[in-house]
């Protein structure tokens, strides 16, 4: 029920597309069962070999990018995101258990970070502030 009453009250949310970029799987079954629950549309992958095209083909709302993704990283992966004119202003949230991750975020241009192990609410409120910004895309 508090779903519902969730979608009810911010319908703008329904239909925001979110793509995660995770190596372990786990984390990115949790991302999606939350987000999922919030009346968002989600994709994830375990590598970033096709960034891009995946990227541009979801034309998602928000990126989560965990800083091990495989093949390029997390970093490379979201300067890549970043230089490339089509996609450059969707908001990238990078992620890690790095102690770091605020730096991290910081060296790949990411808007906003999220430390792992994270709380729940922390990944929903950030992953809706990130959309409030991103609708430009």
């Amino acid at each position: 029920m508090k779903g519902l009453i969730y979608l009810i009250l911010c319908p703008n949310v329904m239909s925001k597309r979110v793509l995660i970029f995770d190596d372990d799987n786990d984390i990115l079954q949790v991302c999606s069962i939350v987000l999922k629950s919030k009346g968002l549309v989600v994709l994830t992958d375990n590598n970033c070999d096709k960034l891009v095209e995946q990227i541009q083909s979801f034309t998602p709302h928000v990126i989560l990018m965990d800083n091990q993704i495989p093949s390029i990283g997390g970093i490379k992966a979201t300067r890549l995101i970043k230089e490339t004119e089509e996609i450059k202003n969707i908001p990238v949230i990078f992620f890690s258990a790095n102690t770091e991750v605020a730096r991290l975020s910081e060296q790949a241009g990411s808007e906003y970070f999220l430390q792992k192990p994270f709380d729940i609410d922390e990944l929903e409120s950030l992953v809706l502030k990130a959309i409030g910004e991103g609708d430009s895309v």
